[in-house]
């Protein structure tokens, strides 16, 4: 359990993210997590880095309505300091903090608290020993990271721990959790680390965390990318859409366009999609271009638009409601969907 969400076993996966502002900046950092929130971040991620940003974490949590992992390197007194604030999960290394000692300590209040911890093993910060057995990260050596740690924890008889294996490449990401998943049976949080912009970032995190959803591998996950947090959570919800595993939002089907096209279909997706993005039901908007495919498609979804020279007809449930001019087409489609779900609402019905 981290916080309320739980992880692993038959729990939905969870969606994360990482805050991108100095956790310091109090007020900032609230703002970021609130934004997180309403697009359906289910656990939030701050970076701690000293002592005072320690102290921030607890003034920041009083004001979250989704369970705070602290991020912590190297040092055990930071992290001591952190399980004191009420986080929901300790990110950290045990190997990394130096003696025994010291992770005894940080394990004890973890114990105490009843905090998980999560082992996160890069490809970029492989232990020198590991390098030099392997020659360069390899699957082999992330795993062997892994549950070096996994070990060390094991020792001190704590087992309520996350996995992660990331690597900025999606070969080598892959490969260390199928291999992982064979070492253990501890839930895995999966991503693709520093995958890049936002529109290489999203293809490379989809085929990565793509292939391994399709595999059943993966507990919770986050989206890493160069651009506002929001759009990792946002990217996360569509490829659990796209693999059928869970959906909580609309997705719009539309035509890639050819000469048959007649409407500014760019436009009208965009807008469709943007005046839609509030709705947390997953439900089914076509927008469609020309004649050959459009009216099938369109009644094939929740609600829809197909076009034609100018104007368009509106669908909703499989029927043709009424045909509309092409200025009118979005207003009337969204009038329609917000009409049907107040129906459905009213009535007690999913759409």
């Amino acid at each position: 359990m981290v916080g309320n969400v739980p992880i692993g076993g038959c729990a939905p996966i969870s969606i994360q993210s990482m805050t991108t502002t100095p956790t310091t900046n109090i007020s900032a950092t609230r703002d970021e997590i609130k934004r997180l929130e309403d697009v359906g971040c289910d656990i939030v991620r701050v970076s701690v880095p000293d002592m005072d940003s320690a102290r921030a974490v607890e003034k920041i949590i009083s004001q979250a309505n989704i369970p705070i992992v602290a991020d912590i390197h190297f040092d055990y007194r930071i992290a001591l300091a952190a399980l004191d604030t009420g986080i929901a999960k300790l990110r950290i290394n045990p190997g990394n903090i130096g003696a025994r000692e010291r992770v005894e300590k940080v394990v004890a209040k973890a114990k105490e608290r009843n905090v998980p911890i999560r082992i996160g093993v890069n490809a970029g910060s492989l232990e020198k020993d590991l390098l030099e057995k392997h020659g360069f990260p390899t699957p082999e050596a992330l795993v062997e990271s892994a549950m070096r740690h996994v070990a060390i924890l094991e020792a001190l008889d704590f087992t309520d721990i996350v996995l992660s294996l990331k690597s900025s490449a999606v070969p080598l990401t892959v490969s260390a959790y199928r291999l992982v998943v064979k070492a253990c049976d501890y839930p895995l949080h999966i991503g693709i680390s520093e995958a890049g912009p936002e529109q290489s970032g999203v293809i490379y995190s989809s085929v990565g965390l793509g292939i391994l959803l399709s595999e059943g591998i993966g507990d919770t996950m986050r989206v890493s990318l160069t651009a506002n947090v929001e759009e990792e959570v946002k990217v996360a919800k569509r490829i659990l859409a796209a693999l059928e595993i869970q959906s909580s939002m609309p997705r719009v089907i539309s035509c890639p366009t050819c000469a048959r096209n007649c409407l500014d279909l760019f436009s009208l997706a965009e807008e469709v999609e943007r005046r839609t993005s509030d709705l947390k039901i997953p439900i089914s908007i076509a927008v469609m271009g020309c004649a050959v495919n459009g009216p099938g498609e369109a009644r094939e979804a929740d609600f829809g638009i197909a076009g034609g020279d100018g104007e368009g007809l509106i669908f909703a449930k499989g029927k043709i409601l009424r045909k509309v001019r092409e200025k009118d087409l979005v207003d009337e489609l969204e009038k329609e969907i917000r009409l049907h779900l107040e129906k459905d609402a009213e009535s007690g019905k999913d759409c």
